[in-house]
């Protein structure tokens, strides 16, 4: 049997090949970045969706062959161990949490330094929030004591700052009665009667607990004080902050404490990726479309990226800032 090649079919099938090794090409060429951020009812996560959906190809001022996505999880140092394990490419991490690791000292006390963690960008302030029950008494965290309250899960950013909001007040989770529960969780028991407060970091409005706020009475707790001023001393990481009046159905303004949200990656990628996330991130077009896609999108700004900066940038995210006037 004898086959016959025509000039059409030998050019159809170049074609053919020239099309594969193209698609094999930009297949080749395609990076995927995870962002590790929180659980699904905090402000990580869509925060975190925005940030994939801004820097991914497919949206227009987006990163060329990248494909961003965002990742629930434990929070802070549940994100940095990804990282560092090279099971996520970057995440969301308190910037205490963040020095912390780096530097070996507070929660990473006696154990290994992450000394590849770098930064990426300070995206806005985390407020701390402690919600009670309106009817639980609870006053001032001083009032806490003998009640029962949800620290969060371990592997959280949360659950380090709860535990230095109640040594500041003398208070140890042997004189409460204390779960470890995500705010969605913690809230519904809060709903249910079986629970009295619950800490929560995280940029407000935070979805939970407005909808925790529309059906139940509750009230933010203030974290105020001699008591306060002492760990805002001790533990440069914090600032003061207030929770507007009305942010929460009928809650008046709360005078409270931060740390600052930070988006952190591995020294290992390379500067030209973190440096073109950078740069779209950084865009008109996305700006935009984060301010318009959460209240603290529009904390999301060149001029706040480079604050509160208590490890290195990743050189990539540097050059960028350095170009463009932020960094010296």
């Amino acid at each position: 049997m004898t086959f016959s090649i025509t000039r059409r079919t030998f050019s159809a099938g170049v074609g053919a090949l020239a099309l594969a090794a193209a698609t094999g090409a930009a297949r080749a060429q395609q990076a995927f970045f995870r962002i590790g951020t929180g659980g699904t009812s905090g402000t990580y996560y869509p925060i975190g969706g925005l940030i994939a959906n801004a820097i991914s190809a497919t949206s227009g001022s987006g990163v060329e062959g990248l494909v961003a996505s965002a990742v629930a999880s434990n929070g802070s140092v549940a994100n940095i161990s990804a990282i560092q394990s090279g099971a996520s490419e970057s995440g969301f991490t308190q910037s205490d949490v963040a020095y912390w690791a780096y530097s070996g000292t507070g929660l990473y006390e006696g154990k290994p330094k992450v000394e590849d963690l770098r930064l990426v960008a300070t995206l806005y302030p985390e407020t701390i929030h402690l919600v009670a029950r309106a009817d639980a008494g609870i006053k001032s965290v001083a009032d806490l004591k003998g009640k029962r309250v949800s620290m969060d899960e371990p592997g959280s950013g949360t659950i380090v700052d709860a535990r230095l909001v109640l040594s500041a007040y003398g208070i140890t989770e042997k004189d409460i009665q204390p779960e470890y529960l995500k705010p969605g969780p913690a809230g519904e028991r809060l709903q249910d009667g079986a629970m009295d407060a619950y800490f929560f970091v995280g940029g407000y409005p935070t979805g939970a607990i407005v909808e925790l706020a529309a059906t139940n009475n509750i009230t933010l707790v203030p974290i105020t004080g001699p008591e306060a001023d002492k760990l805002l001393s001790e533990q440069k990481f914090f600032s003061t902050d207030t929770v507007p009046a009305n942010t929460y159905k009928n809650v008046g303004e709360t005078k409270t404490v931060s740390v600052a949200a930070q988006w952190v990656t591995s020294a290992k990628q390379t500067d030209d990726l973190v440096y073109n996330i950078v740069k779209a991130l950084y865009s008109e077009a996305n700006q935009k479309s984060l301010q318009a896609g959460h209240a603290k999108g529009k904390l999301i700004t060149l001029e706040n990226a480079t604050t509160s900066a208590g490890i290195p940038f990743h050189p990539g995210a540097e050059r960028f800032y350095k170009e463009a006037g932020a960094l010296k």
